[in-house]
């Protein structure tokens, strides 16, 4: 189940690259309190679920 999960998230690496930005900037939000919302789990690096890059887009648009 767990591994099921993991498969549905997004890496860094991969959310850098749909948003056109890079795994450092990331990182700063991450920091920050900003960006998309993230999640951890264990000692495994972060990851992003679709949804809430897609609902993040959608927030910066209407900005």
């Amino acid at each position: 189940m767990e591994s099921q999960v993991v498969d549905r998230l997004l890496t860094a690496r991969d959310v850098a690259e749909w948003l056109a930005t890079s795994p450092a900037t990331l990182c700063r939000w991450r920091q920050s309190g900003k960006g998309p919302r993230w999640v951890a789990l264990g000692d495994a690096s972060p990851r992003y679920r679709r949804e809430d890059i897609e609902s993040w887009i959608d927030e910066q648009a209407s900005c």
